[in-house]
């Protein structure tokens, strides 16, 4: 076959395995070597499908294979009527003569043409959902604006109009509208409300972290076997939130009903932030405070003194195990939607803190059956 590395054009087949292995994680690099095409030709043609893989083109049941246009084509060649070709094949002879008459007739039918005509005919792509119902999407694109992701605005619909699929659409679709301009529904605007803010999809990435030694840090294998399974509140997961300049803030999620707390300090230093943390947390009731985990950074240095100040017995990830707090990195993410990494933490207040996870906690979310956390909570205050 020879060396085809320089080569850019892809062929169907091709282009199907590279996004099997793109969504594998598999880099540009490996893909183009295991295909042996360039790199930049795997590069351009994710790029220009803005990370959404093509839908593989199906034929209808119903209609004529390029098996049975060679059985008409040879049919032809032998002179025989229309209706002996249309036994051969099981189809109705009205079928086999519209489809010769579409070619010219009988002297100019051809197999492989009458196939490939049959495919153009056939690309007639239906528009979009969003596209044909005005008011599915002024309320998908609402729900953006205020920050929601299309799994959240998929669930909510479905909970809101249960008994109006006209109003049901799924977050794939939310997707490909955003991206793929070409179906003039949804402006690309709107993809700056997006959690990532990408103009394309892309892939999930591994995020990296940095964690130093804690003295008498007790590990989060020790936490209570209640803490796993959520089954009772007053669990916490807390890290610090990074913004420009070396500013933080404390975010704080608890583990059953997702319910976010943002806590702002002017230092980093761990007494400092023991103290912040020990202010914002009186505000909830007892039976609402019994554990908190948090990774190892120095900022919890003083967890002990905390831990006798309210109660609240504090675990440590294992280093370089971010995942551990899965429900507090999830939350991170949400929040670099309304706090961009190149924003200056330090200048917020407590009281604008308060109206972002007022807004966060209002949202939907899949893991809740798409109810809020501040309904899951307000449940439990009750």
């Amino acid at each position: 076959m020879g060396n085809r590395k320089g080569r850019g054009h892809l062929s169907p087949s091709e282009r199907a395995e590279v996004w099997r292995r793109w969504r594998t994680g598999e880099r540009l690099a490996e893909i183009a070597v295991a295909l042996q095409v360039s790199e930049i030709g795997v590069y351009q043609h994710i790029r220009k499908a803005v990370g959404i893989a093509e839908l593989p083109r199906l034929r209808a049941a119903f209609a004529l294979m390029a098996a049975e246009r060679e059985v008409i084509s040879r049919g032809l060649v032998e002179a025989l009527s229309f209706r002996a070709i249309a036994q051969q094949i099981g189809r109705p002879t009205s079928t086999v003569s519209r489809e010769v008459g579409r070619t010219g007739g009988r002297g100019t039918f051809r197999a492989v043409r009458a196939e490939a005509a049959a495919w153009e005919r056939a690309s007639r792509p239906k528009r979009c959902k969003l596209a044909t119902r005005v008011r599915l999407r002024r309320l998908v694109a609402a729900k953006l604006e205020a920050k929601w992701s299309p799994e959240q605005i998929a669930g909510w619909l479905k909970r809101q109009f249960p008994s109006q699929p006209e109003l049901h659409v799924s977050h794939e679709t939310i997707y490909r509208t955003l991206y793929l301009q070409a179906r003039g529904a949804l402006k690309r605007e709107l993809t700056a409300h997006l959690r990532t803010q990408r103009t394309e999809r892309g892939r999930r990435t591994k995020p990296t972290d940095r964690r130093g030694r804690i003295r008498d840090a007790v590990s989060i294998r020790e936490r209570p076997a209640e803490v796993e399974d959520r089954a009772v509140p007053g669990h916490w997961e807390g890290d610090l939130l990074t913004g420009r300049g070396s500013s933080y803030i404390a975010t704080l999620a608890e583990r059953r009903t997702r319910y976010v707390v943002l806590v702002n300090f002017a230092s980093k230093a761990a007494p400092h932030v023991a103290q912040r943390l020990q202010r914002q947390l009186q505000h909830l009731p007892e039976h609402l405070i019994k554990t908190l985990t948090w990774d190892r950074g120095h900022e919890t240095a003083e967890h002990r003194a905390f831990a006798v100040a309210t109660d609240m017995q504090v675990y440590f990830c294992d280093p370089h195990s971010p995942w551990q707090r899965g429900t507090n990195k999830n939350t991170n993410g949400l929040l670099h939607q309304y706090f961009p990494r190149s924003l200056d933490l330090s200048r917020l207040t407590q009281r604008e803190l308060n109206a972002v996870a007022q807004a966060l906690n209002n949202r939907p979310r899949a893991t809740l059956d798409f109810k809020s956390p501040a309904e899951m909570f307000n449940e439990l205050l009750r």
